[in-house]
């Protein structure tokens, strides 16, 4: 459950981000991908070196405004970040030990589908059932 729970979160969240329509998925997703950056600062446990990260997902967060790869590799440098915090027993949420854990099974789903581009999960349906019929009507063809 340690496991499947945070993919299966990260693939609600996929949905529900897909849901939003464009031109506005990629600047909200960025927006999101900035305050992820920040989500440490409440007592990450790493010192100064929390200010690292948000420094760094402020300029990748920023590029991703017009570029859905600049988000994937935040969320996948986020993923890096939840490794460390958790190997140093720091978690995300304090009262969750297994939180940073859950974080880093979690954000490369969502790191994954915006390096697909953050696309339309409808949309992604609808192409699929135009690629089952187009094969049907090809096996009709070829029968």
């Amino acid at each position: 459950m340690a496991v499947v729970m945070p993919i299966v979160i990260g693939l609600i969240c996929v949905a529900l981000l897909s849901l939003i329509p464009e031109p506005h998925r990629r600047p909200v997703n960025a927006v999101l991908l900035a305050g992820a950056g920040a989500a440490y600062l409440g007592g990450g446990g790493l010192g100064y070196a929390e200010f690292v990260l948000p420094a760094v997902m402020t300029y990748v967060a920023y590029r991703g405004l017009t570029n859905w790869t600049w988000i994937g590799i935040g969320w996948l440098l986020h993923t890096a970040w939840d490794v460390v915090h958790h190997l140093q027993g720091a978690p995300i949420i304090p009262f969750f030990a297994d939180s940073s854990f859950g974080c880093a099974l979690c954000d490369p789903v969502i790191a994954l589908w915006c390096l697909a581009g953050g696309p339309s999960i409808s949309r992604l349906r609808r192409h699929r059932g135009q690629d089952s019929r187009r094969q049907a009507a090809s096996q009709n063809i070829h029968s």
